[in-house]
């Protein structure tokens, strides 16, 4: 972000509702002043009933870009005129690129958890097994991006079984990675897989003390753990995993690679991650 905000300044921003809560603003504005670049992020509150107007303005007012929270992640998709397939299969966008009035949709929630896992966590996701651990949209974009990334199985648990079945049966048909549903909790499953990933909201503040029924018995210190869940930066899920020897991390590596990423779809700038990393408050 320059020192001087001028009619030359590119705006990106998000659209969601609420969005006062959002890190997303400190994050970005921290890069465009490290890199010099005159770029503004600004957080918009979109009512539901006008996400088709707010759309319509990000092309009207040449923004260059947005991100998208929620509610809007699904129901922006008719308003687009281009979707990745990794947003395509993920059934969600949360990143927009502007280009000349052409507005694509990203998926840069998934993407930046496989970014996160490369550049982070020294995994390297071709060829694993993993076991998925919720089938909301979270999980959905976990899952798919991980089959794009050369997962060799995707196991999917949720304690509504039908809808695991169903996003199993997506990464299955449209991915090359395998996948199957799975039942929850499995005592034989975890020391089975390379990568578990926690999804779903439980122990997130102020409920701490929550905490998914899982064999922690069953995990070997190789293991990676991820629970997407940042606040508190260690939750149950994670101690009790760490207490079985795996390697735990919490969601904070996903929003910060998601924005890595929607940063460089926007700018065309590779973005400077730990200037990014210092400006989250965890």
């Amino acid at each position: 972000m320059s020192e001087l905000i001028s009619a030359r300044t590119r705006v990106c921003g998000l659209l969601g509702y609420p969005v006062e809560h959002s890190f997303s603003p400190a994050m970005h504005n921290a890069a465009f002043r490290h890199l010099g670049l005159d770029f503004v992020y600004l957080a918009f509150p979109v009512h539901p009933e006008r996400l088709e107007e707010a759309v319509a303005g990000v092309r009207a007012l040449h923004l260059a870009g947005v991100n998208v929270t929620v509610p809007h992640k699904e129901k922006v998709i008719p308003y687009l005129d281009e979707l990745t397939d990794g947003a395509r299969l993920a059934g969600a966008v949360n990143t927009i690129v502007h280009r000349e009035g052409h507005l694509v949709g990203h998926n840069t929630d998934g993407a930046g958890f496989v970014r996160f896992l490369t550049a982070d966590a020294g995994f390297n996701p071709a060829g694993k097994r993993v076991l998925v651990l919720g089938a909301g949209g979270a999980a959905r974009a976990v899952a798919v991006h991980l089959a794009l990334a050369g997962v060799e199985q995707v196991l999917v648990a949720n304690r509504t079984p039908s809808r695991a079945v169903e996003l199993a049966a997506l990464i299955h048909d449209q991915t090359p990675a395998r996948a199957c549903a799975v039942p929850w909790p499995s005592d034989v499953l975890p020391g089975e897989v390379d990568l578990i990933v926690q999804t779903t909201p439980l122990g997130m503040h102020p409920r701490v003390d929550a905490c998914p029924d899982f064999p922690f018995h069953r995990l070997r210190p190789e293991q990676v753990v991820v629970d997407l869940v940042y606040n508190p930066p260690r939750t149950l899920f994670m101690e009790l995993a760490a207490r079985s020897g795996a390697r735990v991390y919490n969601g904070l590596g996903m929003l910060l690679y998601q924005g890595v990423l929607a940063f460089e779809l926007w700018t065309g700038e590779r973005a400077p991650v730990e200037v990014m990393r210092r400006a989250l408050p965890f």
